[in-house]
């Protein structure tokens, strides 16, 4: 499936270490040169910062690479009746910044429901509240209305949500996921047994229809994150899966209409996780920027 090796399951929770967020354990991973670069990596929806592990050690050996599995995801605490927001994922990652001694000028590369949490770390750069050196989004909701989400997700968000989720098996993430991965680029088993555990460690499925609420966040967030993008001097690109169902071609046609001199790349026949299905290719493209970023500067 990919070029790159990428890191056992296992092997990556060993690597962890533990922050205490207003009284929830949560579980982040640091590496790279501390003297490089920090690159923040914010992973999406169901899934956990395991998400990066086949670009994990080619981008530690240029940058000082630092990621958690927010709350409720992967390794971290899933407190059940917890209020999930993204504003609130958004301080977390201010809050492990701050834990690790990162004050630097920041990159980040997103994904999915972690590009909602950049763009309001985008708008808080805004703010003066952070600085941020760059953003790069991979397949993700940006824009509420070019969002088509998968029928789980709008099951998990009605009057049936907290039985949806308790169901949630699996079974049923595999039957998801196949339809949002590119048709030659399917997840395999080991991968969809990989990506279950992180969904079901600690209960998680209990709370996703709590965590689902992100969809009508991004609704009333909406202006204040577009807003900040085409303001801001952050340079920025897109990097997007074609193929996505949910946020694929017809999503960057929206940013391209939205944000000025876009900078946007289309993997062709690559689905909703493209640094799953197509790593070298997000890995260049990602270098590409960069390096496009540093001479220039």
């Amino acid at each position: 499936m990919s070029e790159l090796p990428g890191i056992a399951l296992e092997q990556w929770r060993e690597q962890g270490q533990t922050l205490d967020f207003r009284g929830h354990a949560i579980r982040y991973w640091v590496a790279g040169d501390a003297g490089a670069e920090p690159l923040l990596l914010i992973h999406g929806f169901p899934s956990a910062s395991w998400d990066w592990h086949r670009l994990w050690a080619p981008l530690a050996a240029r940058y000082r690479l630092i990621a958690c599995d927010m709350l409720g995801f992967g390794y971290s605490a899933k407190p059940r009746g917890h209020a999930y927001s993204l504003l609130e994922q958004a301080d977390l990652q201010q809050a492990l910044l701050a834990h690790i001694g990162e004050r630097r000028p920041l990159h980040l590369l997103a994904h999915d429901y972690g590009d909602s949490v950049a763009q309001e770390l985008i708008a808080r750069h805004q703010d003066g509240q952070l600085q941020l050196a760059s953003c790069v989004f991979l397949n993700g909701g940006l824009f509420p209305e070019t969002h088509h989400p998968v029928r789980v997700q709008k099951l998990l968000l009605g009057p049936l949500g907290p039985l949806i989720g308790r169901l949630f098996s699996r079974r049923k993430l595999a039957q998801s996921f196949a339809r949002i991965f590119g048709p030659q680029t399917q997840a395999s088993d080991a991968e969809l047994d990989a990506l279950w555990q992180l969904v079901a460690y600690n209960n998680g499925p209990a709370v996703m229809h709590r965590l689902i609420r992100y969809m009508p966040e991004r609704r009333q967030q909406r202006q204040r994150w577009v807003t900040a993008m085409q303001a801001t001097a952050v340079p920025m690109r897109v990097i997007d899966g074609a193929f996505d169902p949910i946020s694929g071609t017809h999503m960057v046609a929206r940013y391209r209409e939205l944000i000025a001199d876009a900078d946007t790349v289309l993997l062709e026949g690559i689905g909703h996780y493209p640094q799953l299905e197509a790593p070298a290719a997000v890995l260049e493209h990602y270098l590409q920027f960069r390096h496009a970023r540093s001479s220039h500067a």
